[in-house]
């Protein structure tokens, strides 16, 4: 089991813009984080899960590459789909697989796509809702 914090929260709000920090984000069962553009419950790609340690090699501050939830202290490189984090007391997020860098990462910075190709965080379900704030506990298990 890896332990780790959250370090920050963004929610999307709409495509092509970006997205807003929050100190606070209500996830909802089946859904994603409310009132991100991605929370549907038809939608496999609700949340973006993203380490702190990786946008620091790449120089990148929290949310310029769309993650949700970025966390510090997790491995996140080697999770893998159906795995769960757990969050605080209540949040449970199950890993649906690699968010696969596009071409709008060298909007960021030319030459950033093939940088973060492998790393660019990973999508994720929410199985049980609540409140996530920065500063919670997150853990990852098999």
């Amino acid at each position: 089991m890896q332990q780790g914090s959250i370090t920050a929260l963004h929610i999307a709000r709409v495509k092509g813009t970006p997205s807003d920090p929050v100190q606070s984000a209500r996830a909802l069962s089946g859904q994603g984080l409310e009132g991100d553009r991605s929370c549907r419950a038809d939608n496999t790609r609700q949340v973006l899960v993203m380490d702190q340690e990786t946008l620091d090699k790449f120089g990148l501050v929290p949310g310029v590459v769309k993650e949700n939830i970025t966390t510090q202290g997790l491995n996140l490189i080697d999770a893998k789909a159906g795995q769960v984090m757990f969050i605080g007391d209540e949040v449970t997020l199950e890993f649906v697989g690699d968010c696969i860098a596009c071409q709008k990462m060298n909007n960021i910075r030319p030459g950033l796509l093939e940088e973060i190709q492998g790393r660019r965080g990973i999508l994720a379900m929410v199985i049980n809702g609540g409140d996530i704030k920065v500063g919670d506990t997150a853990r990852v298990e098999p």
